[in-house]
């Protein structure tokens, strides 16, 4: 059954990055008063959100019922609650997170606390700069969208293509610091660094756009 679980969440896991990466390079639309996605865009980037969510299941899987690499925890609840995250900054624009957005946001926090814990109770085993910067993201992500509780931000857009951009990064990262192992930290981080740089470059795009 683990050899199942890994089968799938790999296939999964490819799926997701080929998606995210066509949803990254096709046509977005255009911003003539409204933003439009483009048909492609769209369809890829629902694709990926479905893969995502097989990753984030069976790595959980992964971590719970088969006790494998916990750090597999903090990588997936990271990019599961930013593509969650990011897809519903386009379904609330100005308004009030629904209760299940803060129930989803304190399901993480909850995630990091175990995860802290248990890095805490089995000592420094993996590179601090990845583990302090994955958590870190992590907490300043959920800080952001509890806060939006009580402020009202109108960069609904922005706000997508960082946490989507940076779904598909920490994906990549993953990916990269498992079948490149002999290159960590630099595999696992790079990717990220890389993944920040298009978001950047997409953000300033849309800003001159509009």
């Amino acid at each position: 059954m683990h050899f199942t679980n890994i089968i799938i969440h790999i296939i999964a896991g490819s799926l997701a990055l080929l998606a995210g990466t066509l949803a990254l390079i096709v046509n977005k639309g255009a911003y003539n008063g409204v933003y439009h996605e483009g048909k492609i865009h769209r369809r890829s980037g629902r694709f990926f959100l479905g893969c995502l969510s097989v990753v984030i299941f069976t790595g959980l899987l992964g971590v719970f019922i088969f006790h494998r690499n916990t750090f597999l925890l903090v990588i997936t609840v990271l990019s599961g609650y930013l593509g969650f995250s990011g897809y519903r900054a386009l379904q609330l624009k100005a308004s009030c997170p629904a209760w299940f957005d803060n129930l989803t946001a304190l399901a993480a926090l909850i995630a990091v606390a175990y995860f802290l814990w248990y890095f805490h109770s089995i000592g420094m085993i993996w590179s601090p700069v990845i583990i302090y910067s994955t958590v870190g993201y992590l907490l300043i992500m959920v800080a952001y969208d509890l806060s939006r509780n009580f402020v009202r931000p109108r960069w609904r857009l922005y706000e997508h293509i960082l946490k989507m951009v940076s779904a598909w990064s920490g994906l990549l990262s993953a990916f990269c610091g498992t079948v490149f192992p002999q290159y960590q930290p630099y595999s696992q981080f790079l990717p990220s660094v890389f993944g920040t740089l298009i978001a950047i470059l997409f953000i300033l795009q849309l800003w001159r756009i509009k």
